[in-house]
Formats: C-alpha cells, sequence, structure tokens
C-alpha cells in the first residue's frame, strides 16, 4: 500500500495524516507514505484540483494506491474500517 498526502506547513490535520502514516509504516512492512508539501513543491490549489478531479477547498489531499480518498478525517475512516492499525 502506497499513500501519497498533499499537505501545507502548520496544517494540523496534514500533521496528525503523517502521524497516522509514520504510525502504519513502523507496524506494517507492506506500507509505504510520501508527504507532499505543497508550498515547498510549488503546487497550487488548480493543481492538486486536476490531480484529485473535483474542487479542493482544504488539505491534506490523501491518496491510497492512486486513487483519492480524502482528507484527514476520510484517511482515520479508512484506516479504522481496513483495520490497518494495531
Amino acid at each position: 500500500m502506497f499513500v501519497v498526502i498533499f499537505g501545507r506547513p502548520g496544517c494540523p490535520y496534514c500533521v496528525r495524516a503523517k502521524q497516522i502514516s509514520e504510525q502504519l509504516e513502523e507496524q506494517r512492512e507492506d506500507f509505504k507514505f510520501k508527504y507532499v508539501d505543497i508550498h515547498a513543491e510549488g503546487i497550487s490549489k488548480a493543481d492538486l484540483e486536476k490531480t484529485v478531479g473535483k474542487p479542493v477547498e482544504t488539505v491534506p489531499q490523501i491518496f491510497v494506491d492512486q486513487k483519492h480518498v480524502g482528507g484527514c478525517t476520510e484517511f482515520e475512516q479508512f484506516v479504522k474500517e481496513n483495520q490497518l492499525l494495531a
């Protein structure tokens, strides 16, 4: 499983999503993630909307195996539903 998190500095939801991913990476050999700082990478809201395929109002925007999951709340739900964390 490969997760990509598009986030920005100072965003508490981005920090939370990154923490969950770090926990998953520690506990699971089949889990890897990449955090993309949209400010550092020069990614605009319009760029993010093209990637997501719909209007984007918030970050983080999270993809699991190239499928858009949503934000931090949706990612937490995904992790819970799939019982990924012990």
